[in-house]
């Protein structure tokens, strides 16, 4: 067995652990397994999972011990990490089948835990153990709804907690066998189904050689709705947002389909198509989950993001569902990006992006969204961030992160941030009167700053245009600096003296960023979305964000905080002196039709 913890040295930990209000009652786990019959047979269980994921926000060394003394000679691997950073993408990177929180004394880390894997435990077939506090068993209801599998309460014996993932792994092996209609359980709803249900449903498809597609939906905002109207109501805005998806799905491409609720905020929707009928279908959902919900005696508007595959030569369920749970991680990793699409497995995907993209913009494939930036006093949107999508004709939406790494492999990067540009500034110049205040924010490249004379073609293609110069705001990230700074601190100097306003965005995430403020012409500091992430976290993450705050500030410095999500991410940027913000908890990137109705409810 290996243990892999994340910034975690053991040093000489004991085998035995004493017991206190949250631990487990210490003693030699694998002397203890001898009276339950636990011998190399009954491992198996546990080496069918392979892998064990376990997250444990107070106790790591702990957890990480009994797994170690549990493990010993037997043939699985547990990677034990203390936070739940980038969770998603580390469980579908750990290739586990039975995940671990551990929510002794952390109870709501653990539920936000529970939230973001439940999701992906159901889709994947895998199993969810939560570790809580006897304190805190009523929780044990919420852990359930969020997706949670099975649960132990503690003090426990390390023997119980063994035994407890021993049957956790009995829950995943048997996850894709016989059927079980959640439906005839008390309290279960119509879309309350196993994924079991889902993977049938596939195998069936892929047996008759069908078409297949799989789209996960992770609604978000919803921690408003159970802030003001509690748990009941968030379960009931889920079921109406189901029944949207059902209807959308015979509506919209008149197909066989199966909506499946799997856990927490996320549903998976399958259904017998591909190409053209899989985007329709998107594009109707995305819309139908866009309008506002009626929650008790007002309106919920929620967002959400989806991960989308479709079935390829080769593929059977597990790998088709595999591939869509890593979209929808990359979607919900994204600040821009509400969709992502999987490629086939083995395919270079950049390389194939690469050669379709030397058509694309001929072809008018190129679209934009619209990012709001809201000002926290007012409440009021100032302007909004350009953002890049490809309509790639088979895949669907694509990112401007694939995007522009695409073009990069075809050397397509000036042609492609040129037409960009232009885009960007015919599309804004020709926008109704409500929205000529609004300042827009255009990302440059690495490249289009180390370009001779691109200041002078830059300022020439704004003035073509009629777009107002001083409603310009230029975006460099940091990554996009650091080969260059003098070239970049002399374009960026020219673009301001010649009227634009000049951000640095992903703030706080390169090496230099201390020298970028000392050395740059700046008027905005972007705070980078990972660290907007974690303000709600240690007191030292709020320590470091309001730090970054303070700094700017002293030097004159707007600040904007990208990626918020959640009002107490915004409370704490507020307290922290932020003027600015963008991200999901106001609004995903839009259209300029939904950008108009944004400006016109202010």
């Amino acid at each position: 067995m290996s243990i892999i913890i994340d910034e975690l040295s053991t040093g000489g930990a004991s085998n035995k652990a004493e017991p206190d209000g949250n631990g487990l009652a210490g003693s030699d786990a694998a002397a203890r397994l001898a009276p339950m019959g636990w011998g190399a047979t009954d491992m198996e269980d546990m080496q069918t999972a392979t892998t064990l994921f376990a997250v444990s926000f107070r106790q790591r060394d702990e957890i990480a011990r009994i797994l170690a003394d549990a493990g010993a000679g037997a043939d699985w691997h547990a990677a034990v990490t203390s936070d739940a950073v980038a969770i998603e993408s580390r469980f579908l990177a750990s290739g586990a089948a039975v995940a671990l929180i551990d929510a002794r004394g952390a109870l709501d880390e653990g539920i936000a835990a529970t939230l973001a894997l439940g999701g992906l435990v159901a889709t994947n077939g895998a199993a969810l153990l939560v570790l809580v506090s006897r304190g805190d068993v009523e929780a044990i209801g919420e852990f359930f709804d969020a997706g949670a599998t099975q649960f132990l309460t503690s003090p426990a014996a390390d023997s119980e907690l063994i035994q407890a993932l021993r049957f956790a792994g009995r829950h995943a092996v048997r996850s894709s066998g016989s059927a079980v209609d959640r439906r005839r359980i008390p309290g279960a709803t119509l879309y309350d189904r196993e994924t079991g249900d889902v993977r049938r449903w596939i195998i069936g498809r892929i047996a008759a050689d069908c078409p297949v597609a799989v789209v996960l939906v992770s609604l978000s905002r919803l921690d408003i709705v159970n802030a003001a109207h509690g748990r009941p109501m968030v379960d009931a805005l889920i079921e109406t947002a189901v029944r949207r998806t059902e209807t959308i799905a015979h509506a919209a491409i008149d197909v066989d389909s199966m909506v499946a609720r799997l856990g927490g905020s996320e549903f998976a929707l399958v259904i017998e198509a591909s190409g053209a009928a899989v985007t329709a279908a998107i594009t109707a959902l995305d819309a139908a989950l866009a309008r506002p919900f009626a929650v008790a005696d007002t309106r919920a508007v929620l967002g959400c993001r989806f991960g989308v595959a479709q079935r390829q030569p080769g593929d059977d369920a597990a790998a088709l569902l595999r591939r869509a749970s890593e979209a929808l991680a990359e979607a919900k990793a994204s600040d821009g990006s509400v969709l992502h699409v999987a490629l086939p497995d083995g395919v270079a995907p950049i390389d194939a992006l690469a050669i379709d993209l030397h058509h694309a913009i001929e072809r008018d494939e190129i679209d934009l969204r619209w990012q709001p930036q809201v000002e926290i006093a007012s409440g009021r949107i100032t302007g909004v961030e350009a953002l890049a999508r490809w309509s790639h004709r088979t895949l669907g939406p694509l990112g401007a992160d694939t995007l522009f790494d695409a073009a990069d492999r075809a050397d397509l990067g000036i042609a492609l941030s040129d037409h960009i540009q232009r885009l960007v500034l015919a599309r804004a110049v020709a926008w109704p009167a409500a929205l000529n205040t609004l300042r827009v924010s255009l990302n440059l490249t690495a490249a289009d700053i180390t370009r001779p004379g691109f200041a002078a073609l830059f300022l020439a293609r704004i003035d073509e245009s009629g777009f107002p110069r001083g409603r310009l705001t230029v975006e460099i990230t940091e990554t996009g600096l650091i080969e260059d700074l003098a070239a970049a601190s002399a374009l960026l100097a020219e673009l301001r003296g010649a009227g634009c306003r000049v951000a640095i965005d992903d703030f706080g995430t390169g090496y230099s960023s201390l020298a970028y403020l000392k050395s740059l012409p700046l008027d905005y500091v972007k705070i980078d979305k990972s660290l907007v992430r974690d303000i709600d976290g240690s007191a030292r993450d709020r320590v470091v964000v309001a730090g970054a705050i303070t700094m700017a500030r002293s030097l004159g410095l707007a600040v904007i905080a990208e990626g918020v999500e959640t009002p107490s991410q915004l409370e704490l940027l507020t307290a922290g002196g932020c003027g600015l913000y963008q991200g999901f908890l106001f609004s995903e990137p839009v259209d300029e039709p939904a950008l108009l109705e944004l400006v016109g409810k202010e």
